[in-house]
């Protein structure tokens, strides 16, 4: 991605700062990482018509792929959506002319999957809310794709919405342990446990892998901690990831086949923004030119996402993956060891992906090393050897022949 001039920037996510009282919803902490990540998958699917429209719909393979799970498991998407109809949304802040409003709401007000569709609803006073840039910013999804934390995901979305003013302000230990989801759990009562398992690890997250870098401060009565905020700055090294697509890329005619295809507005952008109008128009073309296949745009996403090949006729179903073509040299052994590597990885379906980051990143023994394949994936330089022995593992033949 070449770097854009931040002045230059468009959208929701880059307006001028709120001058008086910024809002927060506040969503309950007990929802899974994957539920969390779908919230927000279903808010930008809907966001351009979240006003206009009482009912919102996706394609439910494509909502899968979107957030990294097994586009068949289809009772996982059911226990994820039932989780976000049973979880409530508060708000308390000060309306346009300056009275205070608290409101209270379910997360989605009614969801149903029928014909390989998702449809589904959020209440109007809440859909009012998290229209509005001032209340709740949208979390760009080449940001959440990062987080493997739910509580860490948690901290990140309630310290996002206050980057402007630079503080959450202070909040009652009791409702940071609501956010956080442990509010019902007697060992998180005490807040040295709270700190040490909650805390330290969701802050340290947040500041390695998103856009922002929180600092906690606590506030006592005594002994005890009372309040808990979080001091909040811009990361320079991955401000690059809150890019919120411009209005300019709806003037391109690779868009306007995306919108003609039915992706929306906002994900149409998003998806320009990380991979570039030429990518997105091989991918496209290349969808377009299959026939019988029932969700294009599900099929688009994997495309995009590098888990698609060939899908059946008649059903949109995802294939094991092909050999793409690298764009690293295969002159020396290295390079075809790296070669071999990137198509394994692009084989594998999102969640596996995600998988193998994990227990690879589990097995370095130290820090250092952990950090590097953090920063450079697969292409790490000081775990090439490690990386090759465990793709050897994960797909015997891997790196058969390429020294």
């Amino acid at each position: 991605m070449q770097d854009i001039p931040r002045d230059q920037l468009a959208g929701a996510l880059r307006r001028g700062a709120v001058k008086k009282h910024v809002a927060a919803i506040h969503v309950s902490g007990k929802l899974t990482l994957l539920q969390r990540k779908l919230s927000n998958v279903l808010l930008l699917n809907a966001y351009d018509t979240l006003i206009t429209s009482t009912r919102h719909q996706i394609d439910a393979r494509t909502l899968c792929l979107m957030i990294g799970y097994n586009s068949n498991d289809m009772d996982t998407l059911k226990q994820s959506l039932r989780g976000l109809a049973e979880t409530v949304a508060e708000w308390d802040m000060l309306d346009e002319k300056g009275q205070q409003e608290w409101g209270v709401s379910s997360l989605l007000s009614f969801a149903r999957l029928r014909g390989g569709v998702c449809e589904y609803a959020y209440s109007p006073a809440l859909a009012e809310k998290l229209h509005d840039p001032k209340v709740f910013a949208l979390i760009n999804l080449n940001i959440q794709r990062r987080f493997t934390s739910g509580h860490a995901l948690a901290l990140y979305e309630n310290c996002y919405r206050f980057v402007r003013t630079g503080s959450t302000g202070w909040w009652p230990i009791d409702l940071f342990r609501r956010l956080m989801g442990v509010d019902g759990s007697a060992y998180y009562e005490t807040f040295k446990h709270l700190n040490a398992k909650i805390i330290k690890p969701a802050v340290a997250e947040v500041n390695k892998t998103s856009n922002i870098v929180v600092t906690p401060e606590v506030r006592k009565a005594g002994r005890a901690v009372t309040d808990i905020r979080f001091l909040i700055a811009e990361n320079p090294q991955l401000a690059i990831l809150d890019l919120d697509d411009g209005a300019g890329a709806r003037h391109g005619p690779v868009y306007a086949r995306l919108r003609a295809l039915g992706v929306s507005d906002r994900l149409a952008r998003q998806w320009l923004n990380l991979h570039g109008e030429e990518q997105v128009l091989a991918k496209l073309a290349y969808v377009e030119s299959k026939d019988g296949v029932r969700s294009k745009i599900g099929y688009l996403t994997a495309a995009l996402d590098g888990s698609a090949a060939a899908a059946p006729a008649g059903q949109g179903a995802l294939a094991p993956a092909q050999p793409v073509a690298s764009a690293v040299p295969s002159a020396s052994p290295r390079a075809e060891r790296l070669r071999r590597i990137l198509e394994a990885v692009k084989a594998r379906t999102p969640t596996q992906r995600d998988a193998d980051k994990r227990l690879f990143s589990s097995q370095l023994p130290d820090a250092r090393l952990r950090e590097d394949f953090e920063r450079h994936g697969w292409m790490s330089p000081l775990n090439a050897a490690r990386i090759a022995e465990f793709w050897e593992e994960i797909a015997p033949g891997t790196m058969a022949g390429a020294e």
